[in-house]
């Protein structure tokens, strides 16, 4: 069963949700937030990367970014900007791209069960990465930012979801300036609340699907409000943290692509030479690859469609047998010298969300060849989640993204 409790959320004030909602923390640079943010002084990128406020010199002591990150949040809510909910609620977060539409409930997610293995994971976590989130969490008491998290279909949810939502207009609702359609309807009556908790008694695993450091700083963080609090119960509000939980097959995938800087010391006549005799090659107009298997290849100005071929990798291995492990293993590792692409400066990667303009670009810039992937599926990662394995870095990238304060929800009861 999964553990799902309603709280009472921070949220903006009528009015100021397009003006307050950002982009997560990590899917920008701080040059880029402090740009984004320069003329809103209630952009939540205040909160989530402080950093843009103050100058090199302190931006490089974490605890004073820290600090002014909680200065900026309460002053949020001492100028009636984020204002409290008076009662906990369970929320529906609908996101739309287009004609893309994704119905999911935020909630308060059971940090024990991620420890028990029923919130499952497929990536790994940087130590680095964790530290920040969850220094960040503590220091201001709040879960800044949601985590996505999936689940295999469950129609009663469906149902009551989207019952909750026919009844009656949202209580926020706009298109931010990417074009991203973002709505929200509070669900705080007694019968709706419980009907959802039974609801997700049924529901075996969450998955995680964008948010990996987040949790694992949530867990992190109740550990140490458990060893401080010496009348802990299990039921303070440090023992669950912030998700919205969508059902696996709305969710909408991209591409994670990749760039390298340099052919490892091979003409691009002898690189290509190479790439011939691992995969099956040709030139072409048409930068996404068609299905899985298959990559475009920007060198030199032109696109290529590289397909593995049968027999070169472990097709029935559900960490192996993905388009990241294959190029990896088949071309970036033993032809380029990317043995570690956690840690190597030669490679970038590039969201979907940004298309293959942006790989051309960079490869006019500062790179030398580019891939392009074709989405993963939730379905390959929860069977790498199923199998307690963990799938290669940068392979799956979700949009739309949920955006940062619209919902906040506090540590402490």
């Amino acid at each position: 069963m999964a553990d799902v409790r309603p709280f009472a959320a921070f949220r903006p004030a009528p009015g100021q949700a397009i003006k307050v909602a950002s982009l997560p923390y990590d899917v920008l640079s701080s040059d880029e937030a402090r740009e984004m943010a320069a003329e809103n002084a209630v952009s939540f990128l205040h909160v989530v990367k402080a950093e843009i406020d103050l100058d090199a010199e302190q931006a490089r002591d974490s605890e004073k970014v820290y600090a002014r990150s909680a200065a900026n949040f309460n002053k949020l809510v001492a100028d009636g900007v984020m204002v409290r909910d008076p009662e906990p609620a369970f929320y529906v977060y609908r996101l739309t791209m287009g004609d893309h539409r994704q119905f999911g409930l935020a909630v308060g997610c059971s940090v024990q069960e991620y420890v028990d293995g029923s919130i499952r994971k497929h990536e790994f976590t940087r130590r680095d990465k964790e530290d920040d989130r969850a220094r960040h969490m503590e220091v201001l008491g709040i879960n800044a930012g949601p985590v996505l998290f999936a689940h295999r279909p469950n129609e009663v949810v469906r149902t009551l979801v989207g019952g909750l939502t026919a009844a009656r207009a949202p209580d926020v609702d706009f298109t931010a300036d990417d074009g991203i359609g973002h709505a929200i309807w509070v669900v705080s009556d007694e019968e709706s609340i419980a009907a959802i908790q039974v609801a997700f008694e049924d529901i075996d695993a969450l998955y995680i699907a964008d948010g990996h450091h987040r949790t694992a700083s949530a867990h992190r963080v109740r550990d140490i409000l458990r060893a401080q609090n010496p009348h802990h119960t299990g039921d303070e509000a440090y023992n669950h943290f912030l998700a919205v939980v969508f059902q696996e097959d709305e969710l909408k995938l991209m591409g994670y692509h990749r760039v390298v800087a340099d052919l490892n010391g091979l003409s691009s006549e002898d690189f290509l030479a190479r790439v011939g005799e691992i995969f099956d090659m040709e030139p072409t107009g048409r930068p996404e690859p068609e299905g899985h298997r298959q990559w475009g290849m920007f060198l030199d100005g032109q696109w290529y469609r590289l397909t593995a071929r049968d027999g070169s990798f472990p097709a029935d291995d559900p960490v192996k047998g993905l388009d990241a492990a294959i190029l990896q293993d088949l071309l970036l590792a033993p032809v380029l010298g990317i043995g570690d692409p956690r840690k190597d400066p030669r490679i970038d990667f590039i969201g979907g969300s940004r298309g293959s303009a942006e790989l051309e670009r960079r490869c006019g810039l500062d790179m030398k060849v580019a891939f392009a992937f074709a989405p993963a599926s939730v379905d390959q990662i929860m069977a790498v989640a199923d199998a307690g394995a963990v799938m290669p870095p940068k392979s799956t990238w979700f949009e739309p993204k949920l955006r940062s304060g619209l919902l906040v929800r506090s540590l402490s009861d």
